[in-house]
């Protein structure tokens, strides 16, 4: 019976969901690895992002998978617990090889313990919106197929984009995807960036200059969503006062339901970006 089965929720350190977040739900992270010339940490544990973008005016690190070890560790700890279910939302494949890393050990661990692997084809908190689905849905009395049906649902009816200061970032990380070509830097032609339903960026929209391309971004928000109700993130890069000012502004012009949050991209995704990041998450729901 579904009241004898006990799921718990794992992410990684790409969600951009707080610690308290978190911890409400009780959502496990694993955290992907920032690697430099003389060290390397765990993402959000090892590294915040003010450190980390200290770290980028000396060098650019570059970004790995978890450690194995870490998952192994994990879910060996979760199947000790008396989980028979394992819901495990990823960052995007087409971004990131987490999904096929944990679904190749976990095939391995699980054993009687069921794990749902979700490939969210997306990030930041695209991701973690995914996630918080899932978590509410369980608290609701939900199986572990109907939360990660939950999940999917959000991802549908999600449109997540971004704007960046430089594409360098992006494009000495090598995940510049289909955005490469558009931008044209004499003449500060800025892209807004979204993750496609294939979980690779493609460009959505240019706008000559950041300000403007803000402006954009928000268009872009009025044009998908219309009057629907939404729920809504805003992510940052070193720029919480512009993205509290981008969330009124939403808030003001779009029908956007309790909850929304302003949230900073952890220091793996930062790597990518660098400072100066803006992004709008949302999804639509249902009227009340």
């Amino acid at each position: 019976m579904a009241n004898e089965r006990k799921t718990v929720i794992v992410t990684d350190s790409s969600c951009d969901l707080s610690d308290e977040q978190l911890q409400r739900y009780g959502i496990r992270m694993i955290s992907l690895r920032v690697v430099c010339q003389n060290a390397e940490y765990r993402d959000r544990v090892d590294i915040t992002e003010e450190e980390l973008y200290a770290l980028l005016e000396r060098e650019l690190p570059k970004t790995s998978l978890p450690l194995p070890e870490d998952v192994t560790s994990l879910y060996e700890q979760i199947k000790a617990e008396g989980a028979t279910d394992v819901i495990h939302l990823s960052i995007s494949s087409g971004l990131s090889g987490t999904f096929n890393m944990v679904r190749m050990i976990t095939e391995e661990i699980q054993g009687d313990m069921r794990v749902h692997m979700v490939d969210s084809k997306t990030l930041s908190t695209g991701l973690g919106m995914m996630v918080l689905a899932a978590a509410r849905a369980l608290e609701d009395g939900a199986t572990p197929e109907e939360a990660v049906a939950c999940a999917l649902n959000v991802r549908k009816r999600q449109l997540g984009m971004f704007i960046i200061r430089t594409l360098e970032f992006l494009r000495k990380g090598g995940r510049i995807g289909r955005v490469e070509g558009v931008v044209g830097s004499l003449l500060n032609i800025k892209p807004i960036i979204y993750v496609n339903d294939e979980g690779v960026y493609e460009t959505l929209a240019k706008a000559r200059g950041y300000r403007s391309a803000v402006d954009t971004m928000l268009s872009e928000a009025k044009r998908f969503f219309g009057n629907t109700r939404m729920e809504l993130s805003v992510v940052h890069g070193q720029a919480r006062a512009d993205a509290e000012a981008l969330l009124e502004r939403l808030k003001s012009e779009l029908n956007v339901a309790e909850g929304a949050f302003v949230s900073p991209v952890s220091p793996v995704l930062a790597i990518h970006t660098g400072p100066g990041l803006l992004g709008v998450v949302g999804n639509k729901v249902d009227a009340p």
